[in-house]
């Protein structure tokens, strides 16, 4: 005779499920959570969210080792206890005191953030319950395992599941959960990417390991507009919002460069000057070389090729560089125009007026189309200071309000040159 015990499914220790959770709500009962939102405490942290932190939500921050992840929710963790809200710190990486030497680093003095070095998520569970913290930040959620689970941590099921708890945790007690996660080499988040369809919000951190500002991106948001930016400067204080990027993306512009545009792109609802740059150059290989850095290769290939069909440039004989100094990805169409004109300007070694911004998309046929949101970047650029701002034809406002800056219309790619080289 062999006694055997019959398994019994039991909710983990932080996950209530009562009768009412199985009850239909009707739609108009549904509290609405639109003036909610919890501040940061970091208007640009609190820009990529949205508009701040939802309650319930299940945040998702990946980015490269060393780029500052930890750092910045260290400080949103700070900020957030100033408002006697109670935050959990919860580490798999790190002890106790290498936390609190980031903190005196900083500056802080929390009273009620609370530290917790723990990688099993049954004890996780448990404390939590013990604390009723109302913030939960994991870092990172690679390290968190569930005994319920043979795989190691860091596999695929372990991340589901860790990620799934978590979720189920915040949705019923409306907790604001902020995950980090590990990036692969590829640059995408350890998963693989199973952690996107499991959270509400990811968000991403870009930027050169020698350059000092960052970039957080938001990837998907299911409260608020995805594409959003944010941008930091990593300081001995930790990161430093900036107020205002452009001027920053522009500090270092020469002026009077063969080559050197400066163009206009929207980044979710915000507006960014940036400088955009091109070299051509005889060729010594007998393929020449395409580089491209911030934009995508494949679009100045077709550039270049349209330049080669329509307006008979003979770039084949010529390597040609394209990049985007300072370090920004930028991937919508309207930096069709900034390519073009730099390579030309470049190609003829004729530079471009230091005071005109450029923004369009151009079709192979050489004809420049219209972009969105085309008085947003007129505004911009006034503030700036720029005087000519070269736009498509269909994205021109029906209403002049920028007087200070003057506003040239095209409809081909020739017309831009003629404009901008006489």
């Amino acid at each position: 005779m062999i006694e055997e015990r019959t398994p019994t499914s039991s909710s983990s220790p932080g996950i209530s499920r009562g009768p009412g959770d199985l009850s239909p709500i009707a739609f108009n009962e549904v509290a609405s959570q639109e003036n909610t939102r919890l501040s940061s405490g970091i208007a640009e942290f609190d820009r990529v969210l949205g508009g701040g932190i939802v309650p319930g939500s299940l945040i998702l921050i990946g980015g490269d080792p060393g780029i500052g992840k930890s750092t910045l929710l260290l400080q949103v963790a700070n900020l957030l206890q100033r408002q006697e809200s109670t935050v959990l710190y919860v580490s798999g990486e790190e002890s106790e005191k290498q936390i609190k030497m980031r903190g005196d680093r900083l500056g802080m003095q929390p009273t009620k953030l609370f530290l917790l070095t723990e990688t099993c998520l049954e004890r996780i569970l448990e404390c939590i319950n013990q604390l009723a913290p109302q913030i939960i930040i994991l870092d990172s959620v690679q390290t968190v395992y569930s005994d319920k689970l043979p795989s190691a941590p860091g596999s695929i099921s372990q991340v589901r599941e860790v990620a799934t708890q978590f979720l189920f945790l915040s949705k019923h007690r409306s907790i604001p959960t902020f995950l980090i996660g590990h990036i692969t080499k590829d640059g995408s988040l350890a998963g693989p990417k199973a952690l996107e369809h499991i959270v509400d919000t990811v968000l991403y951190f870009e930027g050169e390991r020698y350059h000092s500002h960052r970039i957080v991106r938001t990837v998907k948001n299911r409260f608020g507009a995805a594409n959003e930016l944010g941008v930091f400067e990593m300081t001995n204080e930790g990161l430093v919002p900036v107020e205002n990027p452009s001027k920053l993306f522009l500090a270092e512009r020469p002026k009077g460069a063969a080559g050197s545009v400066v163009i206009c792109c929207v980044e979710g609802s915000r507006p960014l000057l940036v400088e955009l740059q091109a070299l051509v150059s005889g060729t010594s290989y007998v393929s020449p070389r395409r580089m491209a850095a911030g934009v995508d290769p494949n679009r100045v290939s077709l550039m270049l090729a349209m330049l080669e069909k329509r307006l008979g440039l003979h770039l084949l004989s010529s390597d040609v560089y394209v990049n985007v100094a300072g370090g920004l990805n930028v991937d919508e169409p309207s930096a069709d125009l900034g390519i073009v004109a730099a390579v030309v300007s470049s190609y003829r070694n004729l530079a471009v007026n230091p005071s005109t911004v450029i923004f369009g998309e151009v079709g192979l046929a050489g004809e420049v189309r219209g972009v969105s949101q085309a008085l947003l970047r007129i505004r911009e650029a006034a503030s700036l200071g720029f005087k000519k701002c070269l736009l498509p034809r269909n994205s021109l406002p029906l209403s002049h309000l920028e007087s200070e800056i003057e506003l040239i219309a095209i409809e081909s790619v020739q017309e831009s040159f003629d404009v901008l080289f006489n």
